[in-house]
């Protein structure tokens, strides 16, 4: 893993659940927008201008695997730490999210850049080589 992206994100009172505590489905979401920024990071630009700029239809997830250590709360600013390593076609994105310099959610994630066929499915596409030149 070579380019990291670090940002903050405050735990909103929509996240949790009745107690306060983060609704664990939401740190997903909070490392979903993660690997957005972490791209917009690197290449200038927003997710909605890489589809209108780039070979480029999304990049779907195909498989993830998380670790919750410490909840979070209500009011928390977390730090979220986003860091890739490219593969062909796919990419794996690790997130380790922290509040206070200590550990509370990690999560891995893979997944593939996809461009539209003739019939208009996905496919996987290798990563253009001018998105990995930015990440280096």
């Amino acid at each position: 893993m070579n380019f990291t992206n670090t940002r903050t994100v405050r735990i909103e009172w929509g996240d949790c659940d009745p107690a306060g505590i983060i609704f664990y489905p939401r740190y997903f979401e909070i490392f979903d927008a993660s690997t957005a920024m972490l791209f917009e990071a690197a290449l200038g630009i927003t997710k909605l201008e890489m589809f209108k700029t780039l070979e480029f239809t999304g990049w779907p997830l195909v498989r993830t695997q998380a670790r919750f250590v410490k909840p979070t709360r209500f009011g928390d600013d977390v730090t979220v730490e986003s860091s890739i390593a490219f593969g062909r076609t796919s990419f794996e994105i690790e997130h380790r999210l922290s509040l206070k310099g200590d550990l509370c959610a990690e999560c891995s994630e893979k997944r593939v850049w996809t461009v539209r066929d003739e019939h208009g499915y996905l496919k996987s596409h290798p990563v253009p080589a001018a998105v990995l030149a930015k990440f280096v």
